[in-house]
């Protein structure tokens, strides 16, 4: 039952204020391709060239979204966060041959932009001048972070507002998703969980309130609810098992001030206080009413693997990162096209016993990975593979730049490194056709060679990664560095 009114949720999305900033437009950075397009690209290629052999059952669309536009009339963003969404589809025949198509997402935003030559309206890491109304959380929305199939309709995804619906075969943007009168214009996460039967999870936050979806495979929802949270300034991700949700709300706020004066954008005003506790919010998926908060040390975290119940006993793993403004310091770094020093992002394992007043314990490892993924078979279920862009042999040096499997019961790992010169995105797991198996599949996703300036794609074997690329799928063109992306098989 909705416990809050949309406009009360709206409200509260624009709370933050106005800020107000201009800037010089800066040189493309040379360690990425973040800044390669401009604005009105429609990029088309068939048939890529294959190094190596694809396998024979890998038949499908690999949709991926990312910030594709980070510059207009003199202005450029300052963090990677900004840009405009561009989907892409990289489509396997299952005979040996792929294609690949790029288009922009057709935001309202990026098209009142285009009109107007301009940048009009504040991004999350850029502070710049409102030039138009702002009517909602939509008029900022980029839809530049995931995308989601469901039910035969495919989705780009932004953390602040609506999923925006795309043609799954041609990729020309349709419009923004109500998914029911009562919720349309909420924030709808870009990290919805889609467990096996087809039934997806997602929430949204703005300010002190959340609201948590249950859709069904048939695409429409099934539950959802409006609640408070303990004031948090960012929730990216969340986990799911067989009977929870589990959010991890740092201890980050806003600087209030310095938002409505200008003097900073929405990431920039935020304060991490590392004195403070990590809450856990623990949500019963039969109940939404039913929630439970814990505490654990002051934790950040962007992105979770997956979850399950054990007994009274939820297992889940993340990544730990920097506090916040650490991290922002890095991506505004790479947008000046430097190759900064880092602390890894770390895996963690981590138990939450229910019984009693509750009990939370933590296991952590130290290899350098972001972005895991785990077979699409097993969300929400227990799980012995986790699947990471992992940095090997670079030391202190930013990125990714090769893959790592790992055992979730022994914690043996399995890895593959490209070398120095190549930067790894986010891979997923692929299921071969028949297979019942978990991990039994192919590893598919992008990468960047930056010393030559090219774009590829590469599947490996998920159960012997150690042995290299089973095919690199190179692309014509350079494309953006994305974010998140998934496989719908054919």
């Amino acid at each position: 039952m909705m416990t809050t009114t949309r406009r009360d949720f709206l409200s509260a999305a624009l709370a933050f204020g106005l800020p107000h900033a201009s800037f010089a437009a800066e040189a493309a950075p040379e360690l990425l391709p973040i800044a390669c397009l401009h604005g009105d690209e429609r990029l088309d290629a068939a048939p890529l060239r294959i190094e190596g052999r694809l396998p024979a059952g890998l038949r499908g669309s690999y949709f991926r979204n990312g910030p594709g536009l980070m510059a207009r009339g003199g202005e450029r963003y300052r963090h990677w966060f900004d840009g405009d969404g561009f989907v892409q589809a990289l489509r396997f025949d299952g005979e040996g041959r792929v294609s690949h198509r790029g288009r922009f997402v057709q935001t309202a935003k990026l098209k009142a932009e285009a009109r107007e030559g301009r940048f009009l309206v504040p991004a999350f890491g850029t502070a710049i001048p409102p030039r138009v109304p702002l009517r909602n959380a939509d008029s900022m929305n980029v839809a530049n972070t995931s995308v989601l199939q469901q039910a035969g309709r495919l989705y780009a995804l932004w953390e602040g507002g609506s999923a925006y619906e795309l043609d799954p075969a041609t990729l020309e943007t349709l419009g923004p998703r109500a998914w029911t009168p009562e919720l349309a214009g909420m924030p709808f996460s870009a990290h919805p969980k889609q467990e096996p039967d087809g039934t997806s999870w997602n929430f949204g936050t703005s300010g002190k309130q959340m609201v948590v979806y249950r859709i069904s495979a048939a695409g429409a929802v099934v539950n959802s609810a409006v609640f408070e949270i303990p004031p948090t300034a960012m929730v990216h991700d969340f986990a799911v098992s067989q009977r929870y949700l589990v959010f991890l709300l740092a201890p980050l706020t806003l600087d209030m001030a310095a938002l409505r004066e200008g003097r900073a954008s929405m990431v920039d005003a935020m304060q991490w206080h590392g004195d403070a506790p990590t809450r856990v919010l623990i949500v019963d998926k039969r109940d939404l009413s039913r929630r439970r908060i814990l505490e654990m040390p002051a934790t950040f975290v962007f992105h979770f693997g997956n979850a399950w119940d054990e007994g009274d006993v939820i297992r889940l793993d993340f990544v730990k990162g920097e506090a916040l403004p650490l991290i922002n310091e890095r991506l505004q770094a790479i947008m000046r096209g430097e190759r900064p020093e880092t602390h890894p992002s770390t895996p963690r394992f981590m138990r939450i016993e229910l019984a009693g007043g509750g009990r939370i314990s933590i296991e952590a490892r130290d290899e350098s990975v972001e972005f895991p993924v785990v077979d699409p078979r097993v969300v929400a279920q227990r799980y012995g593979q986790v699947f990471y862009p992992t940095a090997i042999d670079l030391g202190p040096r930013w990125g990714f730049n090769g893959l790592m499997k790992l055992d979730v019961e022994t914690g043996r790992r399995e890895r593959f490194a490209f070398g120095a010169d190549t930067v790894v995105e986010e891979h997923v797991l692929v299921p071969k056709p028949g297979s019942s198996r978990e991990g039994e599949g192919w590893l598919l996703g992008m990468g960047y060679d930056t010393r030559h300036r090219r774009s590829f794609a590469s599947v490996f074997d998920a159960q012997h990664l150690a042995d290299g690329p089973l095919a690199r799928i190179w692309l014509p063109y350079t494309v953006p560095y994305g974010f998140h992306g998934r496989f719908y098989a054919a």
